[in-house]
């Protein structure tokens, strides 16, 4: 880099010359300190962290303060450490003066959007909002009869203290217990992908759970239902692009533009929230993954009506035991599996999704029985269709309301609530 591209030099010291001197400085603020925490950190020794940039004045090490709370109550205290990020970690600092990031350890009370500022002048800056969750699910403990053998952490009050330490790191999560149930808990968050990361970075850390189904969150604003409604753009070449629309359209999503770009087409739409559940999957099938998808949360809008879910019913085992290929061989027919020849399924787990809308029990532990006579023909080899693979998220967006994920650090299993065939039978009844 240097002032002529012919004359190559060993090093950037040109280019950081130029910044200096042709990007103005930054403003530096005089006056009292005053920081907007606009971020939170945690650590297992001191507890919960401040983090934001100083606006104003300088911060010390051992200063005293005051934090001013978003709902105008002002708090005295101490500012204990303080440190500045080099790398991906910390590094403790005495003091930090406006325009730097920095971390704050030592206080006790405070959330995001709360101000650090004077002792004597408290000057309060205007607080940040935070994002309300938007869909809520289910987690409980894993109850099936697979329970505890992949996992480390499998109690209700393992499961429970991970959300409590979660809670303090992640700001648009909410826990709430179930019905006053000690191994339940309805999760709130921003949408099934923060649900999701959650789910994986718990399987990931040796636990075991059950997660149910997707539910969004409604609100009631000035008397009239409301639900989220999402912006969702997506990117397909051009020839897929009315498969789009009328896929979006079905789950009352609105067209609100479309350009094309090239040979690809850009289309936006506002959808609710819940159209988005197990659309992903949908898109991608019908665009032969060639779609690029992404949505954020709008806004919330009155009640768009009803959207028409999976319509296709799951394949059920009938008993515990090891699956084998000549029973799959024999009900491939019946629609396509998500399990294996010798993998291990238990009574109720669903291992299939059914070609109709019913739900079948099927009994794939079932051997081939070994007889002495020979015939021609009555030893034909199975041909077994490799089985479907979902991610968690697909496995997700993909269960019914009497359905539950299973999630243990080596492996996701759906299932039915109520496993047993009987019980499943009498429940629907009633």
């Amino acid at each position: 880099m240097g002032e002529d591209y012919n004359t190559p030099t060993d090093n950037i010291t040109y280019l950081l010359d130029k910044i200096v001197e042709v990007i103005p400085a930054p403003k530096q603020l005089e006056g009292t300190p005053q920081m907007l925490i606009t971020s939170l950190d945690y650590s297992s020794y001191t507890g919960r962290i401040a983090v934001g940039r100083v606006h104003r004045g300088t911060l010390r090490d051992g200063m005293n303060i005051t934090i001013a709370h978003r709902d105008g109550t002002k708090e005295k205290t101490r500012i204990k450490e303080l440190h500045t990020f080099e790398g991906m970690g910390h590094v403790r600092t005495d003091q930090v003066e406006c325009g730097d990031i920095c971390a704050v350890i030592g206080l006790e009370k405070f959330e995001i959007g709360d101000t650090i500022c004077d002792f004597e002048n408290p000057e309060p800056l205007p607080p940040i909002a935070i994002d309300e969750p938007t869909m809520s699910m289910l987690f409980t403990i894993n109850d099936s009869p697979f329970f505890g053998r992949e996992g480390k952490y499998v109690t209700s009050r393992h499961i429970n203290d991970r959300l409590m330490k979660e809670l303090e790191k992640n700001l648009a999560l909410r826990v709430e217990p179930f019905e006053d149930s000690t191994d339940k808990w309805i999760v709130s968050g921003r949408g099934v992908l923060h649900l999701s990361v959650l789910i994986e970075t718990m399987r990931r850390e040796g636990y075991e759970l059950q997660v149910g189904q997707p539910q969004v969150i409604y609100k009631e604003i000035d008397g009239v239902r409301c639900e989220p409604v999402e912006e969702l753009t997506i990117n397909v070449p051009d020839e897929f692009a009315s498969k789009m629309i009328d896929m979006v359209t079905r789950r009352k999503g609105e067209l609100t533009s479309m350009e094309s770009q090239g040979e690809r087409t850009n289309i936006e739409f506002d959808v609710p929230s819940r159209g988005i559940i197990g659309l992903r999957t949908n898109v991608l099938t019908a665009s032969q993954g060639e779609a690029i998808m992404a949505h954020r949360f709008k806004e919330y809008q009155p009640y768009k009506g009803d959207i028409e879910r999976r319509v296709n019913g799951s394949m059920i085992a009938l008993e515990t035991g090891t699956a084998y290929a000549y029973s799959i061989d024999k009900l491939q027919d019946r629609g396509k599996f998500f399990i294996d020849p010798g993998e291990d399924v238990y009574m109720g787990q669903v291992v299939g999704e059914h070609v109709h809308d019913n739900d079948l029990v099927v009994n794939v532990a079932k051997a081939k029985q070994l007889t002495n006579v020979r015939a021609s023909g009555s030893d034909e080899k199975a041909r077994i269709i490799p089985k479907t693979v979902m991610s968690l998220e697909e496995c997700l967006e993909y269960i019914k309301v009497d359905e539950l994920v299973e999630v243990t650090p080596k492996s996701m299993r759906m299932r039915k609530i109520i496993l047993d065939h009987d019980q499943r039978k009498k429940a629907n009844k009633a």
